[in-house]
């Protein structure tokens, strides 16, 4: 991991972009079976994992620094993160996904409460065991990354303002942050390359995904077609047109909100961010209803996805896979609260039947947001993103609130 006395071997976010973009084609090439040896390898190791462990050895070795450069934050958080929600949404089978039926809202909402009991378990658990864990601020801190865990990035800084967070606490919270719900999302990622055997096993009712995957796949069977320069530059020109028009009325609307609504920062509806987010997935939508849609029978989803997949891989950049076993009674505190999360979320799983799609996606709606929710959703079948995409705005647009409430909940334990 590199310091400021050892820099990382590359600093310049071209070459960087360049080792990312030409390990993504290693990576897909590989996947693709050149040899029977790389096909059993990748029968067993999803393509996407290593997109995002593999920038993750980068960074941890030194030869990249995944926090000092801008490939994430700005090009990848705030272009390519709104042009995939664009470009996933437009296509989007609005019918199907309310098709899907109840029961993937109700995972959704279990997963919300599971982080919220989850944090109160965790600190009373490491009060018990450890109780210089949970000692001085360390409860705002836990607040923060509730935030985040909820929602995401802009619900997590509106925790820090909100409980005047220690910075040091705020990075070391961040930094669980970042290696729990990114182990957890690798997790995922492994368990859906094996979903249709688990869902047999369980007994889970598939039928509406499975028609949902049937209908879009008959929609571009009857409308694909080979994609024109002039279909991908209209594509491209979409998806970044509607980023730049969002960006445009992000900045604005977030300050009319935070200086107009007394409830605005509760809501992170003065964060230009969540309105960039909020304002790409609504667009998009709305697209889906004109004859926009169509970009679909020329890949426009597929372009999304590659959009995704540069995003993971810098997401994967931050991640410094040593610092598991710098802080380990933090880190075990984060492993406790998200066991709890996923515990829970098991349980109704079970009562309900559910299929692990739902299961997943209820926990990455509020663990990772709009940010990686559709790339948990595309592992599952590429037409389940845009459910992601929806499940992981509605994490942004309540995360706020509900970590305050986290907050005050671990404020009054802590007898702060």
């Amino acid at each position: 991991m590199p310091t400021e006395n050892t820099p990382a071997l590359i600093t310049n976010d071209i070459v960087g972009l360049g080792l990312i973009a030409a390990t993504l084609a290693l990576i897909f090439w590989l996947a693709s079976g050149p040899t029977p040896l790389w096909k059993k390898v990748f029968t067993w190791v999803p393509a996407l994992l290593l997109c995002y462990f593999i920038p993750a050895i980068y960074n941890t070795v030194g030869l990249i620094d995944g926090h000092g450069t801008k490939l994430y934050n700005p090009i990848a958080r705030d272009v390519l993160l709104p042009a995939a929600l664009v470009l996933l949404t437009l296509s989007i089978d609005l019918k199907g996904i309310i098709r899907l039926g109840p029961k993937l809202l109700i995972m959704f909402v279990t997963g919300t409460v599971g982080i919220v009991l989850g944090a109160a378990v965790s600190f009373q658990v490491m009060k018990l065991i450890h109780p210089e864990t949970v000692a001085g601020d360390t409860w705002a801190g836990m607040a923060a990354l509730a935030g985040s865990w909820i929602g995401g990035g802009a619900n997590m800084a509106a925790m820090r303002e909100t409980f005047n967070v220690d910075a040091t606490t705020f990075g070391q919270f961040a930094v669980v942050d970042v290696a729990c719900a990114s182990l957890w999302m690798a997790v995922l990622l492994w368990l859906a390359g094996r979903s249709q055997a688990i869902d047999a096993k369980s007994g889970a009712d598939t039928t509406a995904i499975d028609d949902m995957k049937r209908r879009i796949a008959e929609y571009e069977a009857k409308s694909a077609r080979n994609p024109s320069l002039t279909d991908l530059m209209v594509i491209v020109g979409v998806g970044l047109g509607v980023v730049g028009l969002a960006h445009a009325l992000a900045t604005p609307l977030a300050a009319w909100f935070g200086e107009n609504v007394s409830w605005a920062s509760k809501a992170s509806l003065n964060s230009s961010f969540v309105w960039v987010v909020m304002l790409s997935t609504l667009i998009g939508l709305a697209l889906s209803f004109t004859r926009v849609r169509n970009l679909e029978a020329a890949g426009a989803s597929k372009i999304g996805t590659l959009f995704l997949y540069f995003l993971i891989a810098c997401i994967g950049m931050q991640m410094d896979l040593l610092s598991l076993i710098d802080r380990p009674w933090l880190f075990l505190l984060g492993v406790i609260w998200m066991g709890v999360h996923i515990g829970l979320l098991y349980l109704v799983s079970r009562l309900l039947r559910t299929p692990l799609f739902f299961f997943a996606i209820g926990s990455q709606g509020n663990i990772g947001a709009a940010a990686s929710a559709p790339v948990v959703a595309a592992a599952f079948h590429p037409t389940l993103a845009p459910v992601g995409v929806l499940l992981g705005t509605v994490g942004y647009a309540t995360g706020t609130v509900i970590a305050y409430m986290t907050g005050l909940m671990l404020k009054w334990m802590a007898g702060a």
